[in-house]
């Protein structure tokens, strides 16, 4: 079996709202984007497929580098040679971006699971059938806002309620407080401050998070400031959650795991790299005994490959679904939903197992790269 073309079907995303996830973002303007259909297709008959993008980055401004320089590394090798596939595509991440890499890693995977007959949480080894989900914000415009969504989002049956917040930080202390006394002492909250403090900012807040049982305070620091995590870490008893927009690829986890500057890794399939990549970060961190929190996909096929590789490893605990719902979920039949209980689960076909809305890619599409 080989690789006999790759291409990329752009396709446009409309009528998308006003949003903001933190200081990193600033206020996105409601409107447009596209997404990107990643066909792998052999000499044997399967293909395999990925989205590329998101609501917030389209695929056009990645879609270039994927043709031009990893479209050449794949064509004529065999689909199953995954590993092989993933470093050589690993060492054109100066001429591409991590998000293309992997965008084929999953098409890979996508189209192992469909020579298989197997859905893909079942290749990589299935540790279990469903997995818990949290729901996270975006910036509220009030701390009763806040507390408004917390309840309602309990009241779905979710699992956890997770806050981003203006990223002021005496602001989003009074928003913590206020989301706690809202939601009661036994629904799991959490902060992601969105790499915007300071390191004294980031302690006092971290210090009132601990009083109010905060489950986690995740990315209080800039990304790269490992060595003041390292102290936050020394005077915090809340758990660190970092690492997600950490430079570089999966071989970057080593530094923050042998200064014990987290204490959770943090990834997904989007941002570092594909399924192979989100696996071996999970297993580096199960040596040391931690967990590997899996941040949201950006969009709906991503979060699906996201999940299969949850359900396949024991230490990792949440699916996050990022809200509002409508910049997640776009390109499928039907999307993945939390039950009553709050729990996930993938459709058992076989590869990624999700129902892609060809129809809507065929009406939607802009541009065909090849």
């Amino acid at each position: 079996m080989k690789i006999t073309d790759v291409t990329l079907t752009l396709f446009a995303w409309e009528d998308l709202p006003a949003r903001s996830f933190g200081r990193h973002t600033g206020r996105m303007e409601g409107g447009r984007s596209d997404l990107g259909l990643v066909t792998l297709q052999t000499d044997e008959g399967p293909a395999g497929h990925a989205f590329l993008g998101s609501s917030s980055r389209p695929a056009s401004l990645d879609g270039a580098s994927l043709i031009k320089f990893l479209k050449p590394l794949v064509l004529g090798q065999h689909p199953l040679d995954r590993e092989r596939l993933f470093a050589q595509m690993s060492h054109r991440v100066r001429n591409t971006t991590y998000r293309c890499i992997g965008a084929v890693d999953v098409a890979l995977w996508d189209l192992a699971g469909k020579v298989a007959g197997l859905p893909i949480h079942r290749l990589l080894g299935s540790s279990r059938a469903a997995a818990p989900a949290y729901a996270s914000s975006e910036v509220l415009p009030s701390k009763e806002a806040y507390a408004e969504e917390a309840v309602r989002i309990k009241g779905l049956g979710f699992q956890g309620y997770k806050i981003h917040p203006p990223a002021v930080w005496q602001k989003d202390i009074e928003i913590c407080r206020a989301v706690r006394m809202a939601v009661g002492d036994d629904f799991r909250v959490m902060l992601d401050s969105t790499w915007s403090y300071q390191f004294p900012e980031a302690l006092r807040v971290g210090r009132v998070l601990e009083e109010l049982n905060y489950y986690w305070f995740e990315d209080p620091l800039d990304a790269d400031d490992i060595s003041n995590y390292v102290k936050l870490k020394q005077k915090l008893d809340i758990p660190i959650l970092a690492t997600e927009y950490s430079p570089g690829g999966f071989q970057s986890f080593a530094p923050w795991v042998i200064m014990q500057a987290t204490d959770f890794l943090r990834g997904d399939v989007a941002v570092k790299g594909g399924i192979t990549a989100l696996v071996k970060i999970a297993h580096l961190a199960e040596a040391f005994h931690m967990n590997v929190e899996v941040h949201h996909g950006g969009n709906s096929l991503n979060n699906v490959a996201n999940l299969h590789v949850i359900l396949s490893i024991p230490n990792t605990e949440f699916f996050e679904v990022l809200l509002p719902d409508a910049t997640q979920k776009y390109g499928l039949v039907e999307d993945i939903a939390a039950d009553k209980s709050g729990l996930v689960r993938v459709p058992e076909g076989p590869g990624l197992g999700a129902k892609i809305d060809f129809d809507l890619i065929k009406r939607k599409t802009t541009a065909v790269l090849k």
